[in-house]
C-alpha cells in the first residue's frame, strides 16, 4: 500500500484496531520495522522518549506484553514504572479510575493498561490526560499482539492481502483472536475460524471471519495458521470435555498441517501449552514462527511508544 509523505499519525491513545484505518495500520508496521534494526545493535538505545514517563498498569498475568513495552520503552530511554494488581491499592478496594486518577496526579505521559473487564482502558481516556494503549481488556481486544501477528506475516510471506489465515481454538475468550480477525480483515486477507462450538461466539462474522465447522475446512490451503490456547481462567464452566480431547482433535499437527500450503507458516501468541494446541514439533519446527512474533513485538511496541507520544512531529 502506497503511503503518502506528509501522512501523520494523529492518535493519542491505541485502544483497539477497530479505531485503525489500513494507513494507520500500514505506517505503524512501517515505523515499527524501522525500530526493528535497533535491537540487533550492540548498544540497543535510542535518546527519542528521553524525559517520557510510561507506567505500566497490569491488573492480569504477563510475561511478553510487559516485559515487552518495558524493553520498548528503555530502549527509547523512556522512564518506566511497573504497576501489578498484588502490588496496587485496588486490594484494598480502591476503584480502577482511582488508581488511574492518583497516577496522573504524578504526571505520566503514557499508561499501558491489561485488565480483566472490557472497556476498562476506554474507560480511563474519559478520566485522564495520559495517553492509554491497551494491553488486553477482558474478552475485548489486544491491539499491540495484532500488530505484531500482521507484522510478522508481512516479513514472511511479503503481503497481507489475499492470504488465508486460519485460527484455531478458543476464538470466544480470545482478544488476540478478536484484534487479528479485525487486523488482517482489514488488510485484505481472509480470515478462517474453528474450534469446539461452545468456544466460537455467535456473530463472529460481524468481525470479517468465517466460521467452519471442522478444523481441517479452516486449514486447507491456509496461508498462516495460529493455534490459541483454551482460556480456562475465563470460563465460567467448564466448555470441552477434557483437554486430551481437545488436542485429539482441534490441535495443531503435522497430520493437519498437511492440508495448508506447503509453505504455510505456524504462529502463536503465547503463552503455549505444549501437546494441547499444538504439537511441540510444530512449535519448535521450521514452519514456526512463534518466537518471531515476541521480536516483533518489541519493534511493534516501540512504533506504538514513539507515535503517540509526538514522535511522529519530531
Amino acid at each position: 500500500m502506497e503511503m503518502e509523505t506528509e501522512y501523520c499519525f494523529r492518535h493519542k491513545h491505541i485502544l483497539g484496531l477497530e479505531n485503525l484505518s489500513t494507513d494507520d495500520i500500514s505506517f505503524i508496521l512501517q515505523t515499527a520495522e524501522s525500530f526493528r534494526e535497533i535491537s540487533t545493535r550492540p548498544i540497543k538505545k535510542v535518546p527519542i522518549l528521553r524525559g517520557k514517563t510510561i507506567i505500566n498498569l497490569f491488573f492480569e498475568p504477563s510475561t511478553r506484553t510487559r516485559l515487552s513495552f518495558e524493553i520498548a520503552a528503555k530502549r527509547m530511554s523512556a522512564d518506566t514504572f511497573n504497576i501489578s494488581a498484588s502490588t496496587s491499592s485496588a486490594t484494598k478496594g480502591e476503584t480502577l479510575v482511582d488508581t488511574a486518577l492518583n497516577l496522573q496526579a504524578m504526571n505520566p505521559d503514557a499508561i499501558i493498561i491489561r485488565h480483566s473487564h472490557s472497556g476498562s482502558p476506554h474507560l480511563l481516556t474519559k478520566h485522564i490526560n495520559a495517553s492509554i494503549i491497551n494491553a488486553g481488556d477482558g474478552f475485548h481486544e489486544h491491539p499491540s499482539q495484532g500488530l505484531l501477528d500482521l507484522m510478522t506475516v508481512k516479513q514472511k510471506k511479503g503481503k497481507i492481502e489475499g492470504l488465508k489465515i486460519a485460527i484455531i481454538g478458543d476464538i470466544s475468550h480470545s482478544r488476540v483472536a478478536h484484534s487479528n480477525i479485525i487486523g488482517f480483515s482489514k488488510m485484505g486477507a481472509q480470515v478462517y475460524v474453528s474450534g469446539p462450538a461452545t468456544l466460537l461466539p455467535p456473530g463472529i462474522e460481524q468481525l470479517g471471519a468465517k466460521a467452519c465447522r471442522s478444523i481441517e475446512e479452516a486449514v486447507t490451503d491456509a496461508d498462516v495458521v495460529m493455534a490459541l490456547r483454551i482460556q480456562k481462567e475465563r470460563q465460567l464452566d467448564p466448555l470441552i470435555p477434557s483437554l486430551r480431547e481437545y488436542a485429539n482433535f482441534f490441535g495443531v499437527t503435522n497430520k493437519l498441517l498437511e492440508k495448508s500450503k506447503p509453505d504455510a507458516i505456524v504462529m502463536h501468541p503465547g503463552p503455549m501449552n505444549r501437546g494441547i494446541e499444538i504439537d511441540p514439533a510444530i512449535a519448535d519446527g521450521p514452519r514456526s514462527v512463534i518466537l518471531e512474533q515476541v521480536t516483533n513485538g518489541v519493534a511493534v511496541r516501540m512504533a506504538l511508544l514513539y507515535l503517540i507520544l509526538g514522535g511522529s512531529e519530531q
